[in-house]
């Protein structure tokens, strides 16, 4: 079965960034970059959960002015819709009340109908010492429930580096399991739309390289992958396969430095809220720790191209869709 996307994700019109303030400056950079290279529209999401407290002297009695709230909130934003306006771009400024995961992905259900947002970036952070594999509670959630690709800038993404952007290498995480096709599909649109090299990495653990090698030669696991590729795209996209023993996480790191990649393409289907927080979570690391932006095909997204939970097979480390 043809697996099929919708044009917008390999080509935006529409970007949304998940503000956050103080704002993150890498991740705005990176998202306004995105707009100008599409020439698409940017529209900046802020949602808050703290309001303003007024206290009514000498009475004790205190109200909440949401409003006011929103108000002030709206007005720091106000600079970084200048500047998309300098830089050409059409861009609007949302904010709401409440929690910022689920008003984005609220707002990104409604906008389904109306106005599709065919691509969300928002930065993360990784604070404290088990932080080093956190993202934060709002990328986490988005990642991995929204029907949108999500570009998540982490915290080692050099600053200032997409001011004048351009994807000239991809590196995707390729398995054997049954979402690989979705996710290898979508990295090679990108790859045939921005004219840009794609690299294919599978990864075997150390201890179980022999079991692996004796079901396939490397030759029949680096064909294999190749062939995830859609026929309508192998002779568009200039495409290099790369099989390694290792553990996931730190060969898609070190690959992604080696190579020089500008994006790095994942399924987020083991991404979860138990992985978030421990040592398990190959996602996450890879999130924190690389030095460009990756981008997410959630759970959701890849259940609707048909993608069956299922146990791997022995043997075998998947990057693409489960981690």
């Amino acid at each position: 079965m043809a697996i099929i996307f919708k044009p917008g994700w390999s080509k935006p019109s529409t970007v949304l960034f998940a503000a956050e303030l103080p704002v993150n400056e890498k991740a705005f950079s990176f998202a306004l970059a995105q707009a100008v290279e599409f020439g698409a529209k940017l529209i900046l999401l802020h949602a808050y959960e703290s309001v303003v407290v007024t206290t009514s002297v000498g009475s004790g009695l205190r109200s909440y002015d949401s409003v006011a709230a929103g108000r002030l909130e709206l007005e720091q934003l106000a600079p970084l819709v200048e500047r998309a306006h300098e830089a050409g771009i059409e861009c609007e400024a949302i904010v709401r009340p409440g929690l910022p995961a689920e008003e984005i992905i609220e707002y990104l259900r409604v906008q389904e109908k109306d106005r599709a947002i065919d691509r969300v970036v928002m930065g993360t952070h990784s604070p404290g010492l088990v932080g080093k594999l956190l993202v934060g509670s709002v990328a986490e959630a988005v990642l991995r429930t929204a029907r949108t690709p999500t570009c998540v800038i982490g915290p080692r993404v050099v600053s200032g580096r997409y001011r004048n952007f351009a994807t000239r290498t991809i590196l995707c995480g390729v398995s054997l399991h049954e979402s690989s096709p979705a996710v290898v599909a979508f990295a090679a649109e990108l790859a045939s739309e921005q004219n840009a090299r794609l690299i294919l990495q599978h990864v075997i653990r150390p201890q179980d390289r022999q079991e692996v090698h004796s079901r396939r030669s490397m030759d029949e696991t680096e064909a294999q992958m190749r062939e995830l590729i859609p026929a309508r795209l192998v002779s568009s996209v200039e495409t290099q396969t790369i099989v390694v023993p290792g553990d996931p996480s730190e060969e898609l790191l070190y690959w992604s430095s080696a190579e020089q990649a500008d994006l790095i393409v994942l399924g987020a289907q083991g991404a979860s809220a138990f992985a978030a927080i421990t040592c398990h979570g190959a996602v996450y690391k890879v999130l924190a720790q690389a030095h460009c932006p990756v981008m997410t095909l959630s759970p959701v997204i890849l259940t609707s191209m048909g993608e069956k939970k299922e146990l791997a097979r022995p043997g075998e480390v998947f990057l693409a869709g489960v981690f």
